[in-house]
């Protein structure tokens, strides 16, 4: 099974909690024990699976990734001022898989899937969920 799933972003860059969309996507498959694959359609975002118990950590990959990879300073921000983008989304990457067991997602307790903008406000972002087994 494959379902698109839309989000809209609201900042420049941001990490935004798409667990629960994916965990429907995979009950309504039907699927007991495979895989689920979260990939994001766009050169300048990313999936991160990472902990959601408050925002701390969120914002802490924000400002490690700002200052790995500052704005403003590579041959790409000649064409659109994005360079960073496109490297914090590189480094990242653009998806993750997710054992399903049982009918549900192989997370631990602190284990959440995120979108990771790093050009936005964007009005949509396409994440591709693909469900696959028996």
């Amino acid at each position: 099974m494959q379902e698109l799933i839309t989000i809209r972003t609201s900042s420049k860059n941001g990490l935004y909690d798409i667990t629960r969309q994916v965990s429907e996507v995979v009950q309504k498959s039907g699927i007991r024990e495979g895989l689920v694959s979260v990939y994001v359609q766009g050169a300048t975002a990313a999936i991160m699976i990472q902990e959601n118990w408050d925002d701390s950590v969120q914002k802490d990959v924000i400002r490690l990734l700002s200052q790995l990879i500052p704005a403003g300073v590579w041959e790409h921000d000649r064409q659109d001022n994005n360079g960073d983008a496109h490297l914090k989304a590189g480094l990242v990457g653009p998806g993750e898989t997710i054992p399903v067991t049982d009918g549900k997602m192989g997370l631990s307790t602190w284990q959440n899937i995120f979108l990771c903008e790093f050009d936005g406000p964007r009005q949509q972002r396409k994440v591709m969920v693909t469900v696959t087994g028996t």
